[in-house]
């Protein structure tokens, strides 16, 4: 609980929402639909990625 505390509810489940999806990417991918795994699979650094600018944002307006 403190650590959902320390890092804020909305990056929370943004990394929730990541690991959500390599999971369900790695399942399609092992169940032969392979290209719609890859696909699946690169929204998880993407999302990641734009966390990471928002926060970079958020950090030089202050």
């Amino acid at each position: 609980m403190n650590f959902i505390k320390k890092i804020g509810i909305g990056n929370f489940l943004m990394l929730l929402l990541c690991a959500l999806i390599i999971i369900v990417a790695e399942y399609l991918f092992l169940t032969g639909y392979r290209l719609h795994g890859v696909f699946l699979g690169l929204w998880a650094p993407t999302l990641l990625g734009v966390m990471i600018y928002i926060k970079l944002i958020y950090n030089e307006r202050r």
